[in-house]
């Protein structure tokens, strides 16, 4: 009974892992701007693999009646890593003023010219010193 239950799970695991990684990559490809794109591969598709990694951690660790660390590390990694690179990608585009669709909510707020790489202003007191 209990290898029935494990099996249903890690099924269950399997299957919802390709729905989201599936939905994350249907994302990128039909989404309209850079800004949109970068939603699918960095949620959908990130929770995707981390369902097909904790189901593999399952299965492994039931068929070899040990356990089987490396892809929760893995999935760890994945799950801090993403949010991060997505940041850093979000930030690129909009220091290079990427265009985006009209229709996109929210606009990009104003930077000042020391945020997309001009020189910072000079305060006086520096100036005097």
């Amino acid at each position: 009974m209990l290898y029935v239950i494990l099996e249903a799970v890690i099924s269950a695991l399997l299957i919802a892992g390709g729905l989201f990684a599936f939905i994350g990559s249907m994302g990128l490809a039909h989404l309209r701007d850079f800004f949109m794109r970068l939603h699918g591969p960095t949620k959908a598709t990130t929770l995707g693999i981390g369902c097909m990694l904790i189901a593999s951690m399952l299965y492994f660790s039931v068929t070899q009646s040990e356990l089987h660390l490396q892809e929760l590390l893995i999935t760890l990694f994945l799950f801090i890593t993403a949010p991060v690179s997505a940041h850093l990608l979000a930030k690129v585009g909009l220091h290079q003023r990427l265009k985006f669709v009209d229709k996109t909510r929210g606009k990009p707020v104003e930077f000042l010219d020391e945020d997309i790489g001009g020189k910072p202003l000079s305060d006086s007191s520096d100036s005097n010193s």
